[in-house]
């Protein structure tokens, strides 16, 4: 039985008789069983306590201690692996993702390998190299996903650029395009030549070691486009600390010259917009603009933020002036912002702008839905919505049953590696997961109709 206030949803397009927002209500909670309520219950309450997630490095190095890697691992995946990871092996994936397409949503994979900023550990061709390897395998389980039935649409996948290139060389990348007048040898249109020709780039302002590895990962990132091209598998760069993302759009830029014309039928690579930050708005109209004018496809994952108390703290130890908006409701705005912006150039170029609203904040859904149906945008046209595996279900579920398409973002892997990957996340969503207080509300009111036995529904 589908969710009762489905007969509330929108309609796009302005001949479906008026828009009304969506329920969520945790009404279609009832899709999901008693067990899987009762963990995420436990975990977001968990993940809600800021000393848990500030010290979960060390809080799990003591488990495995105290209890032995067999019970601790068992507990991991019965409690924080379970509720926020597909699984680790292809079978374990592809049973997430069938029960996930049976709810209405779909999967969008990423591969949870990165570099910290100024890490000294993971170093050298090598660790990229296995990175590109695990990056190439993505794109094919991604592909292979399809093989289960479920809804249809654009295969989706996450990448993150310091898995291919370091973080120290992203910051001189910042550095130079930061100078007024950036640098010429690091346009755009000459990355990606030396991409598709594979011929040694001379950089002046860069030393030798420095530009062998950024020719090494070009050549990374070009391979890992040409055989996402090559499955049907679209590429959604992640955004990171502000110290490297102009380096990480300056590549993106190249990516998209190479890879985004009309005679590709992309865009294959996105790039991912934070509105917590004070330039977003603006950076992402000129992006916007030029896309157009090259004739190039523009495909925008548009997020909130994650890194704000880190981007502050950096701020103030090097005394500069923060990036970040001044408090939520300015984020907030800034959000709205660029995504009435984004839906306009969605009505006007397409296919050629595709865009995910990436957020758990009702109000923002809201206002999408109700802008799309406003400017006639389908339910199966060039806008998604996208949320974390593991939270903000009720958000989700609905707009899945309601016929949008919604992505959720699936990291996988074994425990050792993706817990860690995991807490790091946690630490940056710190807001997020405080926030999940409703989720959790809701998530009480079912648990508690359920053990009533007030008007019980059995989950499909």
């Amino acid at each position: 039985m589908l969710w009762t206030c489905r007969v509330l949803c929108s309609q796009a397009g302005p001949s479906a008789g008026g828009w009304k927002p969506l329920c969520f209500d945790g009404g279609a909670f009832h899709l999901k069983s008693t067990g899987e309520l009762t963990r995420a219950l436990l975990v977001l309450r968990l993940c809600a306590w800021p000393p848990l997630v500030t010290h979960g490095l060390a809080l799990q190095a003591w488990s495995q201690r105290l209890l032995g890697s067999q019970l601790s691992g068992a507990l991991l995946r019965a409690s924080v692996y379970g509720q926020f990871v597909a699984g680790e092996t292809t079978e374990e994936v592809r049973g997430c993702v069938q029960q996930l397409q049976s709810l209405g949503l779909r999967p969008l994979l990423a591969v949870p390998t990165e570099e910290e900023p100024d890490s000294a550990v993971k170093t050298g061709e090598a660790w990229y190299e296995g990175n590109l390897s695990a990056m190439l395998r993505c794109v094919d389980l991604s592909r292979g996903l399809l093989e289960s039935p479920g809804p249809t649409g654009n295969i989706l996948m996450q990448l993150k650029i310091t898995a291919l290139m370091s973080t120290r060389l992203c910051k001189e990348l910042t550095s130079r395009v930061r100078r007024p007048g950036g640098s010429l040898e690091l346009s755009p249109e000459r990355l990606a030549e030396a991409m598709d020709s594979g011929r040694d780039l001379q950089v002046s302002c860069l030393n030798v070691e420095q530009t062998r590895h950024l020719q090494a990962s070009l050549s990374r990132l070009h391979r890992v486009v040409q055989h996402a091209r090559a499955q049907h598998v679209r590429l959604l760069v992640d955004a990171e600390y502000t110290s490297l993302n102009p380096a990480l759009s300056l590549l993106v830029a190249a990516l998209a010259t190479r890879w985004n014309g009309p005679r590709e039928g992309g865009p294959w690579v996105w790039n991912t917009y934070q509105a917590y930050l004070k330039d977003t708005y603006e950076q992402l109209r000129r992006d916007a603009e030029a896309a157009d004018r090259a004739g190039l496809a523009f495909g925008v994952k548009l997020v909130r933020g994650a890194y704000l108390d880190k981007e502050r703290e950096v701020a103030r130890l090097q005394g500069t002036e923060d990036p970040t908006q001044p408090d939520y409701k300015a984020t907030s705005q800034s959000y709205s912002r660029c995504l009435e912006l984004m839906l306009t150039q969605v009505s006007h170029r397409g296919p050629m702008c595709p865009l995910m609203v990436a957020s758990h904040n009702e109000d923002s859904v809201h206002q999408a839905t109700k802008r799309m149906w406003e400017l006639g945008i389908p339910l199966d046209g060039p806008v998604c919505f996208g949320q974390l595996l593991g939270m903000c279900d009720h958000v989700s579920l609905a707009l899945g049953q309601a016929g949008y398409a919604v992505y959720k973002s699936i990291p996988y892997g074994s425990l050792e590696e993706v817990i860690p990957y995991l807490i790091r996340r946690a630490q940056e969503n710190q807001s997020v997961l405080r926030g999940a207080r409703r989720e959790q509300e809701l998530l009480s009111q079912e648990l508690r109709r359920r053990l009533l036995g007030r008007g019980l529904r059995v989950p499909h």
